[in-house]
């Protein structure tokens, strides 16, 4: 393996772990904005920077981490099997990514009335789609 290769690995590996912080905690702050009590106006107002800026934040950490995965891929001819799964899971996450954006516009707008209940079920699907890539990635089960 050429040192270029590892060293865009590695870079792939801390946007995309950056990236998934992101993806971690914005639903969490969404749990909050959810649970606050109505008569708490600075208070939403706080989480509902905090969403945006942690929003701002992710969008070139997702570009990034993409822009890597896909010059290893392409650049580097990474295959097998795993790597359509990988890719289906990337595509998942970028949906979430997406959704994530979505539901913060109506968060903003105050036309979101979901649960905090729902969005803790919903801040669970980047940890399970974390689980499968990686399993993919080291154990290459196919």
């Amino acid at each position: 393996m050429s040192s270029g290769y590892l060293w865009l690995k590695a870079l792939h590996i801390v946007f995309v772990t950056s990236w998934f912080a992101g993806l971690f905690y914005l639903p969490r702050l969404f749990v909050n904005l959810a649970m606050v009590d109505p008569s708490s106006q600075a208070e939403h107002a706080r989480l509902l920077l905090m969403s945006r800026k942690l929003w701002r934040f992710m969008q070139p950490l997702m570009w990034l981490a993409l822009g890597l995965g896909t010059w290893l891929w392409l650049g580097y001819g990474v295959t097998g099997g795993w790597m359509h799964l990988k890719l289906a899971v990337v595509a998942v996450l970028l949906g979430y990514h997406q959704t994530c954006g979505r539901l913060l516009r109506q968060i903003e707008a105050g036309t979101d009335t979901r649960s905090h209940v729902w969005y803790r079920w919903f801040n669970e699907i980047p940890v399970l789609a974390l689980l499968v890539a990686v399993v993919l990635v080291v154990v290459k089960p196919f």
